[in-house]
């Protein structure tokens, strides 16, 4: 199962196990026993870094003294000892309560600033790396144990989905040349027509105006007729 400390493996597979325990206690709903180990992988970083700069200092507190003291006061320095002193302070209180709080929202802020610790642990090892610096916590993979995917993944998978829905819809409507050639031939039917049906109208309106004009002519020529014969 992918978890968000897969970069830390190759690393230092002791802190990997540490720190992935803790993810699969959160995805159970233990949560103070969460809180209580992400308390003990920064306890074993903050040794780890400290390495032979460590003399006397035996608890999780004297090393962060010490730890503290040693810093260059940057603000990545600076950033590290804070997520390390929130882990142990909330790693302390979930250890020594007396009733069971199911706090998730605290569990989860943890996990992530235990997430912050292993990627500067990372670069303090192996050096900075821009994929590294990248990552974010993905709290779907911690609750699935799948990843999220990327949004160059998302447009590739939802480009394929066209291109195919695309084809089956030429396979299931195919035009072959058979079907182009009735339709052209319905067209062109179509516009004879239409074309016969303009040149009919044409007609009968032609016959319909001499119809007119021949009987508006026969009425003058009989008014005439008659006016003629009438005595004066």
């Amino acid at each position: 199962m992918a978890t968000n400390f897969d970069f830390l493996k190759s690393t230092d597979k002791n802190l990997f196990d540490i720190i992935t325990e803790a993810e699969k206690l959160y995805r159970d709903e233990y949560f103070e026993q969460c809180m209580t180990q992400t308390r003990r992988f920064a306890e074993n970083i903050c040794k780890d870094v400290l390495g032979s700069r460590r003399t006397t200092e035996e608890t999780f507190d004297d090393m962060l003294a010490t730890l503290k003291d040693k810093a260059e006061g940057n603000p990545q320095e600076k950033e590290f000892l804070d997520d390390l002193y929130f882990l142990k302070r909330k790693g302390n209180q979930s250890t020594h309560s007396s009733s069971v709080k199911k706090d998730g929202i605290t569990a989860l802020e943890c996990l992530q600033r235990a997430f912050e610790v292993a990627i500067s642990y990372s670069v303090y090892k192996n050096g900075p790396s821009e994929k590294l610096l990248r990552i974010q916590y993905d709290t779907e993979l911690l609750v699935t144990g799948k990843k999220n995917k990327s949004l160059s993944e998302r447009y590739t998978e939802k480009k394929k989905q066209l291109n195919t829905t695309g084809k089956n819809q030429k396979l299931s409507n195919p035009v072959t040349k058979k079907d182009k050639k009735s339709s052209a031939r319905e067209k062109s039917k179509t516009l004879k027509v239409n074309r016969t049906s303009a040149k009919t109208r044409k007609i009968s309106l032609f016959w319909l105006i001499m119809l007119v004009a021949f009987t508006i002519s026969l009425t003058i020529i009989g008014f005439l007729i008659l006016t003629s014969m009438r005595p004066y």
